[in-house]
């Protein structure tokens, strides 16, 4: 298989990457949660506070910080219980029920799994599974491994400073049965919503997170005992307690290098442990090669951000928006009321100063501490937004460019473009007809691969995970609800916008507006 081809599919031509033949295999899907047998667990605390008042964790971190954390970021918050005829004018009614988080994944599948390692004189130090069926920590590991870490970085951040390392991973059984290769992009993507829901759980504890997208794969995954076959590591996450995250830095060091082979004989390998899983063995011969094909082997091959402009659209007369000032919000109520409408949007004329609040918020996730950028805190240049408005107060409908550092709207095409975003969707499975605001995150054509080869196709997709994660907390926030989607035809909306002379693309379509929801039945699991 040529990779780069694949990749081409993956993102312009999806159809192509499905055998012909494909069936989801209901029966046997993988259960939902990767449970260990026969290890040490350490039950967390379900007192979960329901609201994050300023100053509520303050101090050493213990078990209950712990806890706590674990779940706002990616526990299981509700139940949600549908019910639908099985066939139309027919009495057989069907049930579906999903244990839903914080963060959006495709099928509410979730893919992703959450390690930490801690150092706290409440348990012992070592490397943690997050167990989120039980809401436990399973020991996998035990003892310091600072100086491991730190080399697995490029000595870029000291480890013996901080109190706790954050490690997401991918399964990729878990939505392959259903998605088959398409779950590459979706596995990305659902990282990318987890860690953006992980920086801001950070902020409410007053810690600070710095993301590192580039670490040496196999060293790490030897860190947690992962079978690459089945399960690899995507970024390493180290946190801090304070509020400015200063125990690393964006230097290379060339000088000393570090690599996967030297490095994985300086600890034992994990024995071989059991986890429930499905009956079916699944094979992923083409994820399995992609991710080998994206791995680091050498710390000589981390790399920076090329500091080359991206081009923008040159407009005349762009619309300015209402300053955002102060603008906040019950967080954590806003995590619990998300909202994928679906068919269930609402078409209502909204106030120019609402998405002047749901783009200028939704930008600051271009603003965290990372390993690809050479400055911290610098507003990242991978990533842009453009949106297409219809009744939106004070503003002609049509297609725009978001200019996040003059608040700005640059007219792309003027007039109402639901009728092609509508005929551009490859899955029929919302009107955007009743649609005011649909945003579509856009970003190198090249999928960053001139930087970072195919490693920078997983950075990409994280990337716009986090942003789409950060404008759903804030259309939530706007009583909106805003929907993911990745079943429309790319090269329609590319050319919507005129982005083929800028080299670039749309990553993913997010409609967003206020909705009626359907009938459900939903409960809170917390105590």
């Amino acid at each position: 298989m040529d990779l780069h081809d694949f990749l081409y599919h993956l993102h312009f031509k999806p159809e192509k990457i499905y055998p012909d033949d494909w069936e989801v295999d209901w029966e046997n899907a993988p259960i939902p949660y990767k449970l260990y047998q026969g290890l040490p667990t350490i039950t967390l605390p379900l007192d979960i506070p329901l609201n994050l008042k300023k100053g509520i964790y303050t101090g050493t971190p213990n078990l209950h910080t712990i806890g706590h954390f674990l779940w706002y970021v990616y526990g299981i918050s509700h139940i949600c219980q549908t019910s639908f005829l099985r066939v139309p004018n027919q009495s057989t009614i069907d049930h579906t029920q999903y244990y839903r988080r914080f963060v959006p994944s495709g099928g509410a599948l979730y893919p992703n799994e959450l390690y930490i390692y801690l150092k706290m004189e409440s348990l012992p130090v070592g490397i943690y599974h997050y167990d989120v069926a039980h809401h436990c920590l399973v020991l996998l590991r035990e003892g310091n491994v600072d100086d491991y870490l730190d080399q697995t970085l490029g000595n870029q951040c000291a480890h013996s400073s901080l109190f706790s390392t954050v490690f997401v991973t991918t399964r990729f059984e878990k939505n392959f049965f259903k998605y088959h290769n398409f779950s590459y992009r979706l596995q990305a993507l659902d990282a990318g919503a987890l860690m953006g829901q992980l920086l801001e759980v950070v902020k409410r504890f007053g810690f600070s997170a710095r993301i590192h997208f580039q670490f040496l794969d196999q060293a790490v995954n030897h860190l947690l005992g992962l079978n690459n076959q089945e399960e690899v590591t995507y970024t390493v996450i180290p946190l801090s307690t304070s509020a400015v995250f200063d125990q690393c830095t964006n230097q290379l060091n060339n000088k000393t290098s570090f690599d996967d082979q030297s490095l994985c004989r300086e600890i034992p390998v994990l024995p071989k442990q059991r986890t429930y899983s499905s009956v079916k063995q699944w094979t992923f011969p083409e994820i399995t090669l992609l991710n080998k094909a994206s791995s680091i082997q050498s710390t000589q091959s981390f790399r920076f951000c090329n500091k080359k402009m991206r081009l923008l659209p040159k407009t005349e007369n762009p619309l300015s928006l209402p300053p955002v000032k102060d603008f906040s919000f019950d967080w954590l109520s806003v995590c619990q009321k998300r909202y994928s409408p679906g068919l269930d949007f609402t078409l209502k004329k909204i106030k120019k100063h609402q998405l002047a609040i749901l783009l200028h918020e939704a930008c600051a996730a271009f603003v965290y501490a990372n390993d690809l950028d050479e400055e911290i805190g610098k507003i990242g240049s991978r990533l842009s937004i453009y949106c297409c408005l219809y009744q939106v107060e004070d503003i002609p409908n049509g297609a725009y460019y978001y200019d996040p550092i003059n608040h700005e709207l640059h007219i792309i095409r003027l007039g109402d473009h639901r009728l092609k975003l509508q005929q551009s969707l490859t899955v029929y499975n919302m009107n955007l007809y009743q649609v005011p605001v649909c945003v579509h995150v856009v970003g190198d054509k090249k999928q960053l691969q001139s930087t970072w080869g195919y490693r920078g196709y997983r950075i990409q997709q994280m990337e716009a995970g986090m942003l789409v994660q950060r404008l759903l907390l804030t259309a939530s926030s706007l009583d909106m609800g805003g929907h993911p989607l990745l079943g429309f035809d790319v090269q329609s909306c590319d050319e919507l916008y005129q982005l083929d002379s800028l080299s670039q693309t749309s990553l993913i379509q997010v409609p967003i507006g206020p909705f009626r929801p359907y009938s459900r039945l939903t409960g809170g699991l917390h105590e």
